[in-house]
């Protein structure tokens, strides 16, 4: 008799959850409740209520939870205030809604007296680190359960046929021939994996994009927006002031129109490996390019730097799964701090493809003076002569060290 009487399972309704929903039933004789999130994946989501209903789970053990406003608010808000971006380009959409989910699972575990939580993630990713670390930090005695380290249902036919022994319904893009994408959708991005996208020589098929036009089709008149910051947080968009999940979604419609946001990307797993992957990020990636504009006119030179300096690591911290470590939290109380001055507004300018900073003010804590930076006339605000000893003193030991060469 298995020692778990109750597993809470991340369900999305899908074909590999509803698997392991009747696995865990049959594996481990034990009571299922499950959990999907709303994060803004664009899906229906009450057919996941009815595949669990079908398979005996309790309606009160059923729990499908918006968090829209709480993912951008409470994750990817704090992550862009530290202007992240993973191995130089990715944005880190899949792993920023890791720990909300962790999370929540662990939330339902107390709530429902769970002994276990269990997850779809393969022993070959990133999302089984990022998930079971999140759960552990957060209740240190959890059980985890995941079936794909433990199964043999290891092919996408052995899947097929666990299903339709066990009358599981099975999509229609399932049954059709060749695999569908592997794929991860939330209101900061959606991403692709999977089938041809396995050979990092191949372009992806222009038909798998879902939310961004290709910047050849995009609209051949430029679109201006205008973006108002708050301690590092966009709060208003073309002068309306809108809820965090309202500006990201409204930035990914007007991004996707514009063609902006796809990105073809070889990384580096935590496990070791390295993959290929496809993302559409619109709205995060006028995000960043909008919040370093920002940034330029309100962080002192050295603040900004050592943001920078920070910021990979600060990364990988997230694409790994320490959201919920010391060490993130630490840092985020340091980022956090550098943000109480940047207030402004910044404009920029959407055009196939590209988003271009074309403006930025700060009426309240801009650091840019016009007096000094000019190229006029300045009215002795700037003595020029200071530079002269300036450099002279930072020229000293290398023109110690060239004096020593000549004289061997």
């Amino acid at each position: 008799m298995s020692e778990i009487k109750k597993a809470v399972l991340a369900y999305s309704g899908g074909l590999d959850t509803s698997v392991i929903l009747k696995w865990l039933q049959d594996t481990y004789q034990c009571e299922v409740v499950t959990f999907t999130a709303d994060l803004g994946q664009g899906e229906e989501l009450e057919p996941a209520r009815q595949k669990a209903l079908k398979f005996g789970i309790k309606p009160e053990n059923i729990f499908i939870d918006d968090l829209r406003e709480e993912f951008v608010r409470d994750f990817v808000f704090p992550m862009f205030r530290a202007n992240t971006v993973y191995e130089g380009e990715y944005l880190l959409g899949t792993s920023i809604a890791r720990p909300l989910i962790a999370k929540r699972l662990v939330d339902i575990t107390n709530l429902t007296n769970a002994d276990a939580i269990s997850h779809g993630a393969t022993g070959k990713g990133n999302d089984q680190v990022r998930f079971e670390l999140g759960a552990y930090a957060l209740k240190p005695g959890i059980k985890i359960i995941a079936p794909w380290r433990e199964w043999d249902l290891l092919s996408r036919e052995k899947l097929m046929a666990y299903a339709e022994k066990n009358g599981i319904p099975v999509d229609m893009k399932h049954k059709q021939g060749g695999s569908p994408y592997s794929m991860d959708a939330n209101l900061l991005h959606i991403s692709y994996e999977g089938r041809h996208l396995e050979d990092p020589s191949a372009e992806a098929e222009e038909s798998m994009w879902r939310w961004t036009v290709s910047p050849e089709n995009a609209p051949d008149k430029a679109e201006y927006l205008d973006l108002e910051f708050a301690n590092g947080d966009i709060v208003a968009l073309n002068g309306s002031r809108l809820s965090p999940a309202q500006i990201l979604t409204k930035l990914n419609e007007l991004g996707g129109k514009h063609g902006i946001g796809r990105l073809d990307l070889v990384e580096n797993r935590y496990v070791g490996m390295k993959s290929r992957g496809c993302y559409e990020t619109p709205g995060g990636t006028i995000m960043l390019k909008a919040h370093r504009a920002i940034e330029s006119i309100t962080l002192d030179r050295e603040v900004a730097h050592l943001k920078d300096d920070l910021m990979p690591r600060y990364a990988s911290m997230i694409y790994n799964g320490y959201w919920w470590s010391p060490e993130r939290k630490t840092l985020q109380t340091l980022i956090d701090h550098t943000q109480t001055c940047v207030n402004g507004w910044v404009r920029v300018k959407l055009y196939k493809g590209n988003v271009i900073v074309v403006g930025r003010d700060s009426k309240t804590d801009s650091l840019f003076d016009s007096t000094i930076a000019t190229f006029e006339d300045d009215a002795g605000a700037y003595d020029q002569k200071d530079a002269g000893g300036f450099i002279k003193l930072n020229a000293l030991r290398m023109r110690i060290a060239a004096n020593l060469k000549n004289r061997k």
